[in-house]
């Protein structure tokens, strides 16, 4: 149970964490390779083996979540892909009633995802839970991933927020380590980001199974403020 009474501005990654990786995981690694395939002529098996590879270049900078930069790179339309299959997009269990919750708080509740804007957009729009959050950030605002060094510090140019009174839900173990190198204290992990997918454990972070079990209401302080 985080602290909700010490605690001033709540942070949520996007894809694995309000929303299922599910739908991620289907688009890059089955409907992606199937396209190029048809695309440039190759067996399904050489169009994952080039993709993988072309993945493994970037993993863990900004282009790996550019929708521009994949665009130019496989030469497919990878913004007007998500549009066809965005009924896939699902929210996970129980997120709109912590944000619920949260929204009628005094504290700040924030996206912050490494989320391309358009991607950004197509999933808000879909999903119907921008409301919910004071500001939706994609970290190419930044020109720089999560993960990356200094980025939780540039965040304050958007957003200031007080590191020792933030927590941070997010699936992704790179994006809490560099979140907790640049002072934020409370960080959670996701335990089951993709819902047709075995738990990810880990000891290093206390994980969310569940929103229902970390409610404010359900803490033992009974509020919020």
């Amino acid at each position: 149970m985080p602290p909700w009474l010490d605690i001033d501005t709540i942070m949520f990654d996007m894809d694995g964490t309000l929303l299922d990786l599910h739908f991620d995981n289907y688009f890059w690694r089955q409907l992606i390779p199937k396209c190029y395939s048809d695309k440039h002529g190759v067996s399904e098996a050489a169009a994952l083996e080039i993709i993988h590879c072309k993945y493994a270049e970037v993993r863990g900078t900004l282009d790996w979540y550019c929708l521009d930069y994949w665009k130019r790179e496989l030469e497919l339309d990878i913004t007007g892909l998500k549009t066809t299959v965005k009924h896939k997009i699902n929210v996970r269990p129980n997120v709109e009633e912590i944000l619920q919750e949260l929204k009628s708080s005094e504290k700040r509740v924030l996206l912050i995802t490494n989320a391309h804007p358009s991607s950004l957009q197509i999933k808000m729009e879909h999903t119907g839970i921008s409301h919910y959050f004071d500001q939706c950030i994609s970290s190419h605002t930044l020109r720089l991933a999560k993960e990356n060094h200094g980025f939780w510090n540039s965040l304050q140019s958007l957003e200031q927020y007080d590191p020792e009174r933030t927590v941070l839900f997010d699936d992704s173990l790179p994006v809490l380590r560099q979140a907790r190198r640049e002072g934020i204290k409370h960080l959670f992990g996701i335990e089951k980001p993709d819902s047709k997918r075995p738990a990810v454990l880990t000891d290093e972070f206390p994980q969310v199974d569940d929103f229902s079990k970390i409610m404010p209401s359900q803490s033992n302080g009974n509020a919020l403020s």
